[in-house]
């Protein structure tokens, strides 16, 4: 399990943006986290990966903080950003390399994973391309070749779908929805709510750092007394208030 314990956090402590965030992933099911342009999202993910430091509260991997135990905490999991991060000296298939080494996956393994994740993506005729050479859309995928390569435990996503064309937004759906029957947790961030209600099984409603809303569909509509409506007009409702 992610687990997050009263979490105030931000970029200095004289200013919190995130403000006692209580929440959990457990194995096997996709959590989706929406929220307005500066809700919180992106620095309640950068907290979860260790990039900051909660001002209080505590964030554990299966019972570990990063602290007490950083090699196990990172090896568990895997990050795709919303704005893509490369190394231009190196090209697709030497990013892939890379984050192979990092986590230690093994020379068959590797192989296999990134030549499928490669053709579902239909990056093959740029494996041996630097990335300043892609589009946006195709510098996304580096990332999301990278993360998906490792099949770690737990997998934090921030707006993933940016950029991307149809048939690689059905790509990385197919992959969510695979990695989730094989355990894994996910936390996904994103503004497209109707694609969110149809692939996550829980939701958290950030407004101004705070939680107001979370569980599933249903538990979100009885709290708002509204037992019919979308995800979309439950997240207006919380927004709007």
């Amino acid at each position: 399990m992610l687990q997050v314990e009263k979490v105030t956090g931000g970029y200095s402590l004289s200013h919190a943006v995130i403000h006692q965030l209580t929440f959990s992933v457990t194995n096997a099911e996709i959590v989706g986290l929406i929220g307005l342009n500066g809700a919180g999202k992106s620095t309640t993910i950068k907290h979860i990966l260790g990039l900051m430091s909660p001002h209080t509260g505590t964030i554990k991997l299966d019972g570990n903080s990063l602290k007490e135990d950083t090699k196990s905490y990172r090896s568990k999991i895997a990050y795709i950003p919303e704005v893509p991060q490369f190394y231009e000296e190196l090209t697709l298939w030497e990013h892939l390399e890379l984050t192979a080494l990092a986590y230690q996956i093994p020379t068959e393994t590797f192989l296999s994973r990134a030549n499928d994740l490669l053709e579902l993506f239909r990056m093959q005729r740029a494996k041996k391309w630097f990335p300043n050479t892609f589009s946006k859309g195709m510098q996304q995928k580096i990332m999301i070749l990278c993360a998906f390569l490792v099949e770690a435990k737990y997998m934090v996503i921030d707006e993933p779908f940016v950029g991307l064309d149809p048939l690689a937004i059905q790509a990385i759906l197919q992959l969510l929805l695979e990695m989730k029957q094989k355990g894994m947790g996910i936390l996904l961030s994103t503004h497209i709510l109707s694609m969110a209600e149809k692939y996550c099984d829980r939701f958290l409603i950030l407004d101004q750092g705070r939680i107001k809303l979370a569980g599933t569909l249903q538990d979100i509509q009885l709290q708002l007394n509204q037992p019919s409506i979308s995800l979309e007009e439950c997240f207006y409702k919380v927004v709007n208030d």
